[in-house]
């Protein structure tokens, strides 16, 4: 797969600017503009000089994060510049001049779902994280991201296994005086399954008014104290 690079900060001046970079040649792509590193040591944070076209862009501090132990699963590289608009953009265009691809919205999150690194509910949390606005939004978030809903999704799958497995011996053996579980057992069984995906389509609902909000409108007379409300 391409290497991708992305500025992984706010855009505008700031403190710090963080380029990103992920993929097979992430290491390699960086290794020219740092002639003052002989040796790259894995999460170790290497203090030296971005050296564009002979003259130094920027010191800065480079991580390297070898895959899979990365957050995409693969080859990580992530640089801190100081926050210049003029220093991160001079460093993006050099990198995609060296053949790095410039990330799309996600991707990071989306190559950390194809490698395994996340399920579908923990990146779908990794946004709702980013655009959390209260405590509660951040918290529901959080848990999310840190498998509480792939954690119920897998206890529910495991349990309709089961039961398609009991239903499946029954019709193998129907014409067979064996019975491998009771009829009410099932019953019970997908009464159970059937309350814990309502509960689940419950806190989906809560979980979007708590991230999104709820519409509200406030009706009455003129100057009845509206706005001051």
């Amino acid at each position: 797969m391409n290497t991708i690079v992305a500025l992984s900060t706010p855009p505008g001046s700031g403190a710090l600017g963080i380029l990103r970079l992920s993929g097979d040649q992430a290491l390699t792509l960086v290794q020219p503009f740092f002639p003052g590193i002989k040796s790259w040591t894995p999460r170790h944070a290497h203090f030296a000089r971005f050296v564009l076209e002979g003259d130094v862009l920027d010191e800065v501090v480079a991580i390297t994060f070898p895959g899979p132990n990365s957050y995409t699963g693969e080859d990580v590289v992530e640089l801190s510049f100081h926050g210049s608009p003029f220093i991160l953009e001079s460093a993006l265009n050099a990198l995609l001049a060296h053949g790095a691809n410039l990330a799309k919205a996600g991707e990071f999150t989306q190559r950390a779902f194809f490698n395994g690194k996340l399920d579908l509910s923990q990146a779908e949390a990794v946004g709702d994280l980013i655009a959390s606005e209260s405590a509660s939004a951040h918290r529901l978030a959080f848990r999310q991201m840190k498998g509480s809903i792939s954690k119920r999704l897998q206890a529910l799958r495991q349990q309709l296994i089961d039961f398609a497995a009991l239903i499946e011996l029954e019709l193998d053996f129907v014409e067979e005086d064996v019975e491998f579980a009771q009829r009410p057992a099932l019953l019970n069984l997908l009464s159970d399954l059937e309350g814990e995906i309502q509960k689940m389509l419950h806190t989906f609902k809560l979980g979007r008014a708590i991230q999104d909000g709820i519409p509200l409108v406030l009706a009455g007379a003129p100057n009845a104290g509206k706005s001051t409300l």
